[in-house]
């Protein structure tokens, strides 16, 4: 029985689990069945790497405290975050990878840093 590539439909030569003609077939074959979350994947990766850029660059001691507005000012997303630590205070601390910010009274956060 002769196969056939999966991604170009051309005869397949070599080995008897061979599955694509080529290398360039392979890849091509394997980059569209995973496009659509690869795509969701960059983007996310993408707002965090911005959070974590925008929190390093305002909180260059390792605490230090910031209006929301500054943040939002400087294209800061409160949707994209890594973990929270819950203090047993009960104070929540979101995390984006070590850099963090403590929600505190009248619109201010607190910026840490995870050591």
């Amino acid at each position: 029985m002769e196969k056939k590539c999966p991604e170009c439909g051309r005869k397949i030569i070599g080995r008897a689990d061979k599955k694509f003609c080529s290398d360039g077939c392979r890849n091509t074959y394997n980059n569209s069945l995973n496009k659509d979350s690869k795509n969701l994947l960059r983007t996310i990766n993408n707002r965090l790497r911005k959070n974590f850029r925008i929190l390093e660059s305002q909180n260059p001691t390792g605490k230090t405290k910031i209006t929301k507005t500054k943040l939002l000012q400087l294209g800061f997303d409160f949707s994209y975050f890594t973990s929270i630590y819950t203090t047993k205070a009960g104070a929540m601390y979101y995390y984006v990878y070590d850099q963090g910010y403590l929600p505190l009274d009248n619109g201010f956060y607190l910026l840490v840093k995870r050591e």
